[in-house]
């Protein structure tokens, strides 16, 4: 049996200004970052009784035996204890040779507390953390990245990953070589062999573009509004941000006027994912995700099916939308395909979309309605560049597909169950009960999923002054370390001495947090003497580079964060370097 699989927004929102009216500030778009939960220094506070606190906070014995005290309190925890400063109100600055959980730190401050009538407290000397936000001029109205009621809590998840390395292919209309997503688009094929479907005058050929889909009304464009919510060129001061800003787009066009078939449809997904397709060429960029924002009714047929495994066989997940008719998801087809991850739409208020499918089909729920993204102004045939706000299943979809691609560029061996999994136990409660027509797990947390698939929360520590030359380098010893770093002047440098587990891999990220901030990142043996690697992309761009090691045993390696150009001190001059061992 073949159908006609469509794209899904029956309800589109022509103008980006409808969100700009509703009150959404560019101020909303600096929410505040998470403060992390451990850190390597703690502050002892003194009361103010028969001594000066300031006084004794001076004292060299005093700073001694306190030293001492805490000592053998985080010794427990495989520490030691420096004496740092003295702090501006008479209190004493420490630090712990590792890490110290909150617990860890409360335990520290009774007991120093009891041994010592004069300490009043040891607080945790937090490192604050700058969270990026784009320069994109129309950031502000993209809500469902960042708003607390309805978003999907993704600046923070971009301190930790912007999909790097990682392909999504959208098999969709094709797309439009617009200006604010071109640069993210790689490779692609058209896969609709009727050529009155396809409406560029032939059949399958290597022409992704997007001609026009109008049947009864004008086109859509939507592929190219799903490709710009996964990947629109970010930061760079025009139109939208997408989910994943660093992933590449591969464009598969399957549906043309009226829709696609799913025979075009199920070889779009084998090739996308690197299947062979006979009479045509291989996929020289296959995807790990594969957004399918369409659908029909009815059960998942075999072919669909054949294909979803075929893809899955080579570790690519399906991220499909749940569609826009109010009914159980069971009769919407793909969605309810075995191996999928099925997307729900939610509303700014966190509510169930009305138009949402629902069931226990459906896995988990993102933004759907009122979306930002890449268009066309054409009504039939390819006009000029636009911005457009659209409703739909299929605009919660690449949200989510985003966020896979988010995790795989911090842990590439998940499979695609795991994702699913991590993706379910990470989201978030729904603001709004969807009571019996459920949509899922919740809506998804881009910071809580990315966290999930690293394993871990990164364990925050300071830069670590001085540390501009080999010999003093910051020693790293934790598995995933992210430290917010400072370049001084023009010519401070950075080193960090990372201790690698045998077997293991370090990727070092560093994150830009002023768009014309332009520092570079080096990699070098443990002598300094060896650049092994080295990220010198444009100014406000991530810079990565990895190693493995390929020994027995642990090796040390240093990353050097050097300035290039644009901003330095403490208002301009800041960074965050991201260090991760899996």
């Amino acid at each position: 049996m073949s159908y006609r699989a469509l794209p899904f927004p029956p309800v589109r929102w022509m103008t980006a200004v409808l969100l700009a009216a509703a009150g959404v500030s560019a101020q909303a778009s600096a929410a505040a970052p998470s403060a992390p939960k451990m850190t390597d220094q703690f502050i002892v506070h003194y009361r103010a009784t028969s001594f000066s606190a300031a006084a004794a906070a001076r004292s060299p014995d005093r700073r001694e035996r306190d030293r001492q005290r805490a000592e053998r309190v985080v010794s427990r925890f495989g520490a030691t204890v420096a004496f740092r400063r003295d702090g501006h109100d008479g209190s004493s600055v420490f630090r712990a040779s590792r890490a110290l959980t909150p617990e860890q730190i409360r335990t520290l401050s009774s007991e120093m507390a009891a041994a010592d009538a004069e300490v009043l407290s040891v607080e945790p000397d937090l490192v604050m953390l700058p969270q990026w936000v784009p320069s994109d001029s129309q950031f502000a109205s993209q809500w469902h990245y960042y708003e607390a009621v309805g978003g999907i809590n993704l600046p923070a998840a971009w301190d930790r990953s912007l999909g790097a390395g990682v392909r999504v292919a959208v098999i969709d209309t094709g797309y439009r070589p617009h200006a604010d997503l071109a640069a993210s688009i790689v490779g692609g094929y058209d896969f609709i062999a009727d050529t009155a479907t396809a409406n560029d005058g032939n059949g399958r050929d290597a022409d992704a573009r997007d001609p026009g889909d109008w049947c009864s009304s004008s086109s859509s464009w939507h592929g190219t509004h799903v490709a710009g919510t996964i990947a629109a060129v970010t930061n760079n001061g025009l139109g939208v941000a997408g989910v994943a800003p660093s992933a590449q787009v591969v464009p598969v066009r399957v549906l043309g006027t009226c829709g696609g078939y799913t025979s075009d449809i199920a070889a779009g997904v084998v090739w996308a994912s690197g299947g062979t397709v006979s009479g045509v060429p291989a996929n020289a960029y296959p995807a790990r995700v594969l957004n399918l924002s369409l659908g029909g009714s009815g059960a998942c047929g075999t072919t669909m099916q054949n294909a979803i495994n075929s893809a899955r066989s080579r570790s690519a997940m399906l991220v499909i939308a749940a569609g826009n008719s109010n009914i159980n998801a069971s009769n919407a087809s793909p969605a309810n395909c075995a191996g999928v991850i099925a997307v729900g739409a939610t509303t700014r208020t966190g509510a169930r979309a009305s138009f949402s499918n629902y069931g226990s089909v459906v896995d988990v729920a993102a933004p759907g309605a009122g979306i930002l993204s890449t268009l066309n102004a054409g009504s039939t045939v390819p006009g000029a560049d636009s911005y457009a706000s659209y409703n739909g299943t299929s605009m919660a979809t690449p949200h989510v597909a985003g966020v896979a691609a988010l995790m795989l560029a911090k842990n590439a061996a998940l499979t695609p169950d795991q994702v699913e999994s991590m993706l379910k136990s990470s989201a978030r409660a729904f603001p709004v009960s969807p009571g019996t027509t459920t949509i899922g797990a919740g809506i998804v947390d881009a910071k809580k999923a990315v966290d999930t698939a690293m394993g871990s929360q990164p364990t925050a520590l300071a830069e670590g002054e001085s540390n501009n030359t080999v010999a003093t380098a910051r020693a790293v010893t934790v598995a995933h370390a992210r430290i917010a770093g400072t370049v001084a002047s023009t010519t401070d440098t950075d080193y960090f001495r990372v201790s690698v587990a045998a077997g293991r891999t370090l990727s070092a990220t560093l994150n830009h947090t002023v768009s014309t901030q332009n520092y570079q990142l080096y990699l070098y043996n443990a002598a300094g003497t060896s650049a092994l690697a080295s990220s010198t992309r444009a100014a406000g761009q991530p810079e990565t580079v990895t190693v493995r090691n390929g020994t027995a045993a642990a090796v040390n390696y240093l990353v050097r964060v050097v300035y290039a150009s644009g901003g330095t001190g403490s208002t301009g001059g800041q960074y965050v370097l991201n260090l991760l061992q899996q």
